[in-house]
């Protein structure tokens, strides 16, 4: 199966859990005949025994039988025979065939590669059946209820429900509970259980010195209020939901979750109901106007490892952390080992090939191939921290009066140049108004309202730019060109019109003839020497009218 190794941790816990649960839970009756778990003790012996050949998996099932559902199980089988038969063991044939040592009656076969059942465990099927094979749903569908409190011989001891099962165990067993623990052995232990943290000094003698009789409560109060008690619950569900500050691939670069990782924190500083912190962390992008911080909840899903590697098929990057997704929230959320049914109908958990990818549906419906853009994994949102929010604020108020500042020197800027344009003539230069514009392409050069030109349409590699103006200037002894920017044909706000806003002049030619006289001919002017304010590699202003 698929699952990081967080996710096998999570689930070995969970398991180590219901272990414990169940362990309690046997010991309510110290006097009475304990009664069989049928997920605690029997469903594991049929799974690994059993349900490779008649278990869920239609495809190697035989016999016309299953034993992972009652209704089969106490049916007849393609034999004629009934597998189990509630409370007559010695009639059922299932008990027939696991206890006998016939190579071609015993169960499981030789030839199944698996061990036969031991003593023990034949009795506890034997009893099962004895008690009326009563199966279970699975443990993680099954709504919790709260058992009576066994009865205990020192009643005494006790002071809330649980130390009844803790003390029924104990008697049990023979053993006798230990002594109350001091209290700086208990300010150490209560401490480390809900902040991670030990006390400091001077808490614990605080603690010592406080005779008050609810000095315990306070300070069980004080810990539950402390920011730590937040970060201590938030570790096993970062680890469950596979958090990592890193992709996980190649050289296994850092990546900002730590917002994700701040809100399950806080959520659990807020106490924010079970519900609702499952909702936001599934789908808060989907909420009506959802905040910011309900869109970073998400970030539950995005917190499988991200692989930019350049060589990396996009479709099954896709598709992995799909994978990832469905499982993980099948695990963390219903408690099933789900990854099993990726590739077959589950062995244990009610879990068909099917449902695996009914809810793998839900996730497949991105294009999110773990691409890296510009160094991002996008899709991405923007955080701002609670604390940089005031200082965002002041910056914000900052870049206001600088913008304020820098329009008065732009119209400013627009004022000298009107007067500049005004006096121009004045001072020699003179600006040409064109009364005939043409190219060898598909474009066109547009005059604009300020006297600028624009060249609008296709974008061809090359182009000519013929301009025709007049002046009644009889002696010319020079030529200005001005490139400007341009936020509408330049695709980066630059002077030229290619992707990345680069032109180029590559040849310039002048011409004129006499005024009034549209027959005579254009003379060449020559050009003897040009300057430029800018020129770019092996294009220097030199070879623009070296022909």
């Amino acid at each position: 199966m698929a699952c990081t190794p967080r996710s096998r941790v999570w689930r070995q816990v969970t398991g180590w859990t219901t272990a414990w649960i169940g362990l309690f839970l046997l010991a309510t009756g110290a006097n009475a005949a304990p009664r069989i778990d049928f997920n605690l003790q029997i469903r594991p012996i049929l799974s690994d025994r059993c349900f490779q050949c008649h278990g869920p998996d239609e495809q190697q099932r035989e016999g016309g039988f299953r034993l992972d559902l009652r209704d089969s199980a106490i049916g007849e089988a393609e034999s004629g025979l009934h597998p189990v038969v509630p409370g007559k063991p010695d009639e059922s044939e299932l008990m027939l065939r696991v206890a006998s040592d016939d190579e071609f009656e015993q169960m499981p076969p030789p030839h199944a590669n698996k061990p036969p059942l031991t003593e023990a465990e034949v009795a506890l099927l034997r009893h099962w059946i004895e008690q009326g094979a009563e199966y279970q749903p699975h443990w993680s569908f099954i709504p919790p209820t709260r058992p009576a409190p066994p009865p205990v011989t020192q009643q005494d001891w006790t002071r809330n429900p649980i130390d009844h099962f803790v003390l029924a165990r104990l008697e049990a067993d023979g053993l006798s509970p230990s002594e109350q623990a001091d209290k700086r052995t208990l300010i150490r232990r209560v401490s480390l259980d809900l902040t991670g943290l030990p006390p400091t000094p001077q808490e614990v003698e605080q603690f010592v010195a406080d005779q008050s009789p609810d000095a315990y409560e306070q300070l069980v109060d004080r810990l539950l209020a402390s920011p730590r008690y937040g970060e201590r619950m938030a570790w096993p569900w970062l680890d469950a939901a596979r958090y990592a500050d890193t992709d996980g691939f190649q050289a296994d670069p850092t990546r900002p979750m730590w917002p994700w990782r701040d809100w399950v924190i806080k959520a659990l500083n807020d106490n924010m109901p079970f519900d609702q912190f499952t909702i936001e962390q599934l789908a808060g992008d989907q909420l009506p106007n959802p905040t910011n911080a309900q869109i970073i909840a998400t970030g539950f899903n995005r917190n499988h490892m991200h692989n930019g590697e350049g060589g990396r098929i996009a479709e099954e990057t896709r598709v992995e952390n799909v994978f990832d997704r469905t499982e993980t929230t099948a695990t963390v959320w219903m408690g099933l080992t789900y990854g099993c049914a990726r590739c077959h109908t589950h062995k244990f958990d009610p879990i068909e090939h099917t449902d695996y990818f009914a809810l793998y549906d839900f996730f497949n419906q991105t294009s999110e191939n773990g691409g890296i853009h510009g160094g991002k994994n996008p899709p991405r949102v923007g955080y701002i921290p609670p604390d940089g929010e005031q200082e965002l604020a002041g910056l914000e108020a900052s870049l206001a009066a600088i913008e304020r500042e820098l329009l008065a020197d732009d119209q400013a800027a627009d004022a000298a140049q009107a007067a500049w344009e005004k006096n121009a003539a004045r001072s020699g230069w003179e600006i040409l108004l064109p009364v005939s514009l043409s190219t060898d392409s598909e474009s066109k050069l547009v005059q604009l309202e300020d006297g600028s030109l624009r060249a609008e349409g296709p974008v061809p590699d090359k182009d000519v730019y013929t301009i025709i103006a007049r002046t009644n200037r009889t002696e010319l002894g020079a030529i200005r060109l001005e490139a400007m920017r341009d936020n509408v044909a330049s695709p980066v706000n630059s002077t030229g019109r290619a992707e990345n806003g680069n032109a180029v002049m590559s040849e310039f030619e002048a011409f004129v003839r006499p005024p009034g006289d549209s027959a005579a001919e254009f003379q060449p002017l020559k050009i003897v020497r040009a300057t430029a304010d800018h020129a770019q590699n092996r294009h220097e202003i030199e070879q623009a009218f070296d022909g």
